[in-house]
C-alpha cells in the first residue's frame, strides 16, 4: 500500500530514491575508504554513486512510461542532430569561464605552472574520460532526460531550471562536507555551491531546449567538472570565482532570453496576437 502511495508520484519518488540511493553509496565509499579497501572497490562505489538518479529512474520508469521501452526512451533523448555551432558556443564560453577563474584566483602568478594540474596530455586525456563516466554520464538521463522534461510540461524552461536546480543542488550536499572546511569557509563553500550549480542548471536547460540532445547537458557537465578540478589553487576560491563567472553566464541568459526559450517572450506573444 505505502509502496503504491508513493509511485503515484513518480517524480517525487524519483528524487527522495536519488538521494537516498547516493547517500547509502556515499557512506559505503567512505566506510571503504575507512577500512582500507582495495582502491578498485572504492573507485567502484564512488563511480555508481553518481549514476544513483539513473538508477532512481530506472525504478520509476515504468510506471511514468507504460508500454515504452527503456531503449527506446534513451534513443529518443538522442534522435535530435547536434548541432556543431551549439557545440561550439558551448567550448568557447565554458573555456572562457576557464581562462577566466585561473586569472582571478589570487594564486595564479604563473597561470600555466601553477593552474594546470595533470601532467603531459596522455594524462590529461585519461582524466577527461575519467570525469565523463561520473556525473556527466551518470545524472544526466535522471535528472535533465527525465526530470527536467517533465517539469517543463507544466512550467517554463527557467522555473524548470530553478527546480531542478535547487534539488539537484541538494543531492550534491553529502560532497560539501568532505572538502575539510569548518565553519564560515564551510558556510561559504556551501553557498557557491549552491550558486553553481543553480546557474549551469539554467545554463544547462537553455543550451539543451534549443538543441534537444541529451549529449548536449553531457557536454556542459563535462566540461564544468574537468575545468573546475583542473584548476590548481585554493578549493573554495575555485568554487567561488567559478559560481561569480557562472552566475553572471545565466543571468545575461535570463534577461537577454534569446528567443523567448527561458519564458515566454513579450514580442513572441505580440506576433502571435496574445
Amino acid at each position: 500500500m505505502m509502496k503504491e502511495k508513493i509511485i503515484k508520484r513518480p517524480m517525487v519518488s524519483f528524487v527522495i530514491m536519488s538521494y537516498i540511493i547516493f547517500i547509502v553509496l556515499f557512506i559505503l565509499t567512505g566506510i571503504s575508504m575507512m577500512i582500507e579497501m582495495p582502491k578498485a572497490t572504492t573507485k567502484f562505489l564512488q563511480v555508481i554513486s553518481a549514476w544513483s538518479s539513473t538508477f532512481a529512474f530506472l525504478i520509476v520508469f515504468k510506471k511514468v512510461y507504460p508500454g515504452l521501452k527503456l531503449k527506446e526512451f534513451v534513443k529518443e533523448k538522442f534522435v535530435q542532430k547536434l548541432s556543431l555551432s551549439i557545440v561550439i558556443s558551448i567550448i568557447l564560453i565554458q573555456t572562457l569561464i576557464y581562462v577566466a577563474t585561473i586569472a582571478l584566483l589570487p594564486s595564479a602568478n604563473n597561470t600555466f605552472g601553477i593552474t594546470i594540474t595533470f601532467a603531459g596530455i596522455t594524462t590529461i586525456i585519461y582524466t577527461f574520460f575519467e570525469h565523463l563516466r561520473w556525473g556527466p554520464l551518470g545524472e544526466q538521463i535522471g535528472w535533465r532526460g527525465y526530470m527536467l522534461n517533465e517539469l517543463q510540461k507544466k512550467y517554463s524552461a527557467l522555473t524548470s531550471a530553478l527546480v531542478k536546480g535547487i534539488l539537484w543542488g541538494f543531492w550534491h550536499a553529502p560532497l560539501w562536507f568532505v572538502h575539510g572546511y569548518t565553519g564560515m569557509n564551510l558556510i561559504k563553500l556551501c553557498v557557491f555551491y549552491m550558486i553553481s550549480l543553480l546557474s549551469i542548471s539554467i545554463v544547462i536547460t537553455f543550451y539543451y531546449k534549443v538543441n534537444n540532445n541529451l549529449f548536449v547537458p553531457i557536454i556542459i557537465h563535462q566540461l564544468f567538472n574537468f575545468y573546475t578540478s583542473s584548476i590548481k589553487g585554493e578549493f573554495l576560491d575555485v568554487v567561488m570565482y567559478t559560481a561569480i563567472l557562472y552566475f553572471i553566464l545565466a543571468v545575461l541568459m535570463v534577461i537577454i532570453n534569446p528567443k523567448g526559450v527561458l519564458y515566454p517572450s513579450k514580442k513572441l506573444n505580440k506576433g502571435m496576437g496574445i
